[in-house]
């Protein structure tokens, strides 16, 4: 197959382009950042720059590209202030809907019938009922106003993709990722627990999702030629509480227990969303993904997947 990758050189964009280009597929991806042209050459693919923002750019670079799957893995991501969780993902927001909407005229114009996008599981849920969701579950109704646009986000990217007409659209919604230099597992992340910077909000009760970054490729890769038009949660084998997860990761780092903060000091130190994330959220489901998507987590647990990648980076 063709296999347009935008957004090719994320943590999970250029492990996307390496899996497809090993399996034979003919690949092209696009960076925004010309310096990282090589990074995908070298990945298997051809590159082009494009500003994911631009319409006329991305039409331009789909129509050279002749896919057969649209996968879109822009954001704009890389730390930032979680106290203010809207204004960090402010940009990665407008990937996530004129983005799309680019990739979409572009694949409808030029005949390309799937198209794949980046999702979210975990804190989208609603905050009641079961800990560990299903894809037909709702999204919270009333999330915490500093996540309320990117849930708004999060909305318009799966109701538009799923919506559109002619298009086999499936929303892969990731766990939260971890691996090398990726989300939990970043050395920033690492470093606060050593220093006990990262606290236990609350009674830490709020249920993760989480998935290898190498796993959460392997299942992007099996959506160019699996499975109906819908939602995936891709995600581990076992969902977990942060009063589980959090200190089991502090010990795997070398640093004592987190500090316990109770939740009104929580509101005022870190802010009420993130007090949330920690005492309230749900985590997701695995099983449609696996039955519809062929698809194995080879880090079946966070347990083992935490300890073998900190181990590896020593």
């Amino acid at each position: 197959m063709r296999i347009f990758v935008a957004g090719a050189t994320g943590a999970l964009g250029i492990r996307v382009v390496r899996m497809l280009a090993a399996a034979g597929h003919v690949v092209v991806g696009t960076t925004r950042t010309p310096d990282k042209v090589e990074l995908i050459r070298a990945a298997g693919a051809q590159a082009f720059v494009v500003d994911g923002l631009n319409a006329q750019a991305v039409r331009a670079a789909v129509a050279a590209a002749r896919p057969d799957v649209i996968i879109h893995e822009m954001t704009a991501l890389g730390g930032g202030d979680f106290k203010h969780f809207d204004r960090t993902f402010a940009l990665t927001n407008r990937l996530r809907t004129e983005g799309l909407d680019h990739l979409l005229t572009a694949a409808k114009e030029l005949g390309v019938r799937r198209l794949i996008a980046q999702s979210y599981c975990g804190w989208p849920y609603a905050r009641n009922g079961a800990a560990v969701k299903t894809e037909d579950s709702d999204f919270d109704s009333h999330p915490a106003r500093e996540m309320a646009s990117t849930l708004n986000a999060i909305r318009y990217l799966e109701s538009t993709l799923l919506g559109a007409p002619d298009i086999e659209g499936l929303a892969l919604r990731y766990g939260a990722f971890y691996g090398p230099g990726t989300g939990i597992l970043e050395s920033t992340i690492l470093e606060q627990l050593r220093h006990r910077r990262f606290p236990l909000l609350g009674d830490g009760n709020g249920c993760w999702s989480f998935v290898h970054v190498d796993d959460a490729a392997e299942a992007t890769a099996c959506a160019t030629d699996h499975g109906d038009r819908g939602i995936y949660n891709i995600v581990d084998d076992e969902p977990a509480p942060v009063r589980e997860w959090l200190p089991a990761l502090a010990a795997l780092a070398g640093a004592k227990p987190p500090l316990h903060i109770p939740k009104w000091l929580g509101r005022l130190v870190a802010g009420d969303h993130l007090v949330k994330m920690m005492t309230e959220v749900r985590a997701g489901s695995n099983a449609k993904a696996k039955s519809a998507l062929g698809w194995r987590p080879v880090h079946a647990s966070w347990r083992e997947g935490f300890a073998n990648s900190i181990q590896s980076t020593h």
